[in-house]
């Protein structure tokens, strides 16, 4: 486990995009064999709008990159933060300790939080607007999204106290688990529930695609479950009802515009339409 920390420690930014372009060729050679659903669309231009979002995201990301690395040396240094008031423990444990905390403090928690203030919602209706979720839906998000997710996983490396090697590791693994759980791709049913009673499955993941409530406010995580089954915000769906996009912005042709869903966040609110609980 120390030399897996130590390489994400130093780990170069050519090794960084390779896992995020080996992440989609994956995904996406996967998604051509065992699709969940056969979207009648260009795969390749649905691919350019997101790579669009993707490529906000990591330079937002890199932009900041030093505030992050000046805060885990600052909670190192100082022994500040979860990791370093826990009794001593092994290392295996210190890191999945940050990286289940990173996890509830830099992905669920936002996530959360997004789909309950309005004007951070209409932020992250981007995200949920598309009508064809698959692998590179991962990093749609409007380049403000990418500023209120920064934030929080600025405090989630001080209240957590990682060191830059774990905080890497989380941010890679949570790339490839974010890709995963989008994918189009369609596992035995009994795999993807024992799966998510860990990690966060497709099946699992796809349920706040769906374009109602309450199933749009459900499963906020990204890596690990336990967070949406311990706060109550697990909801199961069956996968054959799902229907991708928001009830609210349904225009299918502006869903797929660069400029329109840059716009999004400025529209009027509009109230959301409560389902009742099916397809379980």
């Amino acid at each position: 486990m120390e030399i897996i920390v130590e390489y994400f420690e130093m780990i170069p930014s050519t090794h960084r995009s390779l896992i995020l372009v080996g992440g989609l060729t994956f995904f996406w050679i996967l998604e051509g064999n065992i699709s969940l659903f056969k979207f009648n669309y260009s795969k390749w231009k649905h691919a350019l709008h997101d790579l669009f979002f993707t490529f906000t995201t990591i330079i937002i990301n890199f932009i900041f990159a030093f505030l992050l690395l000046n805060t885990s040396g600052w909670v190192v240094s100082n022994g500040f933060g979860l990791l370093h008031w826990i009794p001593l423990i092994p290392f295996w444990a210190e890191v999945f300790l940050g990286l289940l905390f990173l996890d509830l403090i830099s992905a669920y928690t936002p996530h959360w939080i997004e789909h309950k203030i309005k004007p951070l919602w209409m932020i992250h209706m981007v995200h949920h607007s598309d009508h064809n979720v698959d692998t590179t839906r991962a990093n749609r998000h409007h380049p403000l999204e990418s500023f209120v997710r920064f934030g929080f996983t600025l405090l989630g490396v001080f209240l957590v106290g990682p060191n830059v090697g774990i905080i890497m590791l989380y941010k890679s693994i949570s790339l490839i688990a974010t890709q995963f759980n989008h994918a189009n791709i369609k596992l035995p049913k009994k795999v993807d529930l024992y799966l998510s009673y860990f990690l966060v499955s497709p099946d699992m993941h796809k349920t706040r695609h769906h374009h109602r409530l309450p199933y749009t406010d459900a499963n906020f995580g990204n890596i690990f479950s336990i967070w949406d089954r311990m706060f109550g915000t697990y909801l199961p769906f069956n996968r054959e009802n799902l229907v991708y996009r928001v009830d609210v912005f349904f225009n299918k042709e502006a869903n797929g515009k660069i400029q329109t869903l840059l716009k999004q966040p400025f529209q009027y609110y509009s109230k959301p339409t409560l389902t009742p609980k099916i397809g379980v």
